[in-house]
């Protein structure tokens, strides 16, 4: 057998944009609901999030018979984390709240084996396709994604030294906190947090560097996109839930004599 592509990793080297659903419900079965609705890229979130090793699991399977790319978002820059997220066969991972470019490079080594990282090895995992996969230590690199999120001003400001980090495959600038560090808690929408964000953006940009975000109005969603945003998540399952719910109630109540 052969390591399948990673067609999100190649998507976004080449410049293709990216159109993705963030996931947080938990649920293989809530996953099954939306992995055949075209999304390009789902991000199974263990951050912000009652998910564990398996419940992501399960989503990872539900994903793999879609064509959407399932990453997930670990806890922290972990590496006991991400090894055991990578022998469960996740395709890409997002590394939360990346500070600096040493703790970039720790979230790329903890990607790699040694000598070029400190992943540890295990022959049969899912990864692996428990140990029939023969080129996966060859090309794994090549198709697991990295991207890096950056969630204050500071580490805007490092935006570019960042991502010249060997090894890392996108940029993430995560609005919300990025707004609760420069005073805009609960504002991450507000023009000045756009305003940090975009220079730093169009600078990676500039350099041949996929970045991406999460938003909840599609319609910034595709101006971002425009604007050479290369993947980008235009919703939430949980906010979707909430307010398909909210808008049936409201109306059935508005109809009510």
């Amino acid at each position: 057998m052969k390591l399948p592509e990673n067609r999100f990793t190649g998507a976004i080297a080449a410049g293709e944009k990216q159109v993705g659903l963030w996931i947080s419900l938990c649920s293989n079965f809530a996953a099954e609901v939306v992995s055949t609705a075209g999304y390009d890229w789902a991000l199974i979130d263990m951050e912000h999030s009652a998910n564990d090793y398996f419940s992501v699991l399960g989503q990872l399977q539900v994903f793999a018979a879609s064509s959407t790319t399932a990453l997930v978002r670990v806890e922290w820059n972990d590496a006991v984390a991400v090894k055991r997220l990578l022998d469960l066969g996740a395709p890409g991972l997002l590394f939360p709240m990346i500070q600096s470019v040493e703790e970039a490079e720790q979230a790329v080594a903890a990607t790699r084996y040694p000598p070029r990282g400190i992943r540890g090895v295990s022959g049969s995992t899912r990864a692996t396709a428990f140990g029939r996969i023969q080129d996966y230590v060859a090309r794994v690199e090549d198709e697991t994604t990295v991207l890096l999120q950056l969630e204050t001003s500071a580490a805007v400001e490092q935006a570019e030294a960042i991502g010249a980090v060997e090894g890392v495959s996108g940029i993430f600038f995560g609005p919300a906190d990025i707004a609760a560090d420069i005073g805009k808690l609960g504002k991450p929408m507000d023009p000045d947090v756009w305003a940090l964000i975009r220079p730093a953006a169009q600078k990676l940009v500039a350099k041949g560097m996929p970045v991406g975000t999460l938003v909840t109005d599609p319609t910034f969603a595709a101006e971002l996109l425009n604007e050479g945003f290369t993947f980008v998540a235009i919703a939430t399952d949980t906010g979707l839930l909430a307010r398909a719910a909210d808008t049936a109630l409201a109306q059935a109540k508005g109809a009510q004599v």
